[in-house]
């Protein structure tokens, strides 16, 4: 096989792969989009997911990304970590930001906050174990009666579309989802199989007057819905 390594190129090191995926997440949604996003999860948070929070506890943004979710919860403290040495300049005032390179939550004190919120993260990690350890990892940094709360495509839903980003690599369905829970011991407390749609740019409305009606609306849900809510929370001794 002489010169097959000349013939395949140099491989990526670790800054120019972290340079790659910086261009490939921003090339994703640019700013009208972003702007827009932010309009949809004002009233995704405000009708739906602060419902779900206690405000006398920390709530905790996993992978925050432009902090659409955190930057509209009211809390006595809210906590946005991501890998992005950006993400300083898409948290909104009175946000804690934690720019981390991993997923180990090594800058979270055990038994530190009440809720901790992930979207469209499971499905970037290596394997299925990989999301069991940092489902483990999430149970240690709750506090008693604290709930983790998820938002992730299914790909019983949405096969055809699952693989469309070339960074998913585990695959999830609502009963995956559920047996990993229960297996690091929290307690299901709501599952909707039929959620949001598959991503920001499906046929979700965007005005807000639309997606409060979206979310009163269950039929919508049942029809549009490719992505499963669950809140599971970690039980009290």
């Amino acid at each position: 096989m002489e010169g097959q390594a000349e013939r395949q190129g140099p491989a990526l090191d670790e800054p120019d792969l972290g340079r790659v995926l910086k261009k490939l997440y921003r090339s994703r949604f640019d700013a009208a989009d972003l702007r827009q996003m932010r309009a949809v999860w004002r009233v995704l948070v405000s009708d739906f997911f602060q419902k779900r929070l206690r405000p006398g506890l920390p709530v905790l943004d996993l992978g925050a990304g432009p902090c659409l979710f955190i930057n509209e919860v009211v809390a006595v403290q809210r906590i946005a970590l991501d890998a992005n040495p950006d993400l300083a300049q898409h948290a909104a005032q009175g946000v804690e930001v934690v720019v981390a390179e991993d997923l180990s939550l090594r800058e979270i004190p055990d038994a530190s906050v009440g809720h901790v919120f992930l979207s469209n993260i499971l499905e970037h990690l290596e394997d299925g174990l990989e999301v069991v350890r940092l489902l483990e990892r999430i149970h240690r940094k709750l506090l008693p009666g604290g709930s983790i709360l998820i938002l992730q495509p299914n790909f019983r839903l949405a096969p055809a579309r699952y693989f469309d980003f070339i960074d998913h690599r585990v695959v999830l369905t609502e009963r995956s989802l559920r047996e990993a829970l229960e297996a690091v011991g929290y307690e299901i407390r709501e599952m909707r199989v039929r959620f949001l749609p598959f991503t920001s740019k499906s046929r979700l409305p965007r005005w807000p007057l639309l997606v409060r009606l979206y979310l009163r609306c269950r039929p919508a849900q049942w029809l549009l819905g490719k992505q499963t809510f669950v809140e599971a929370v970690k039980p009290s001794p």
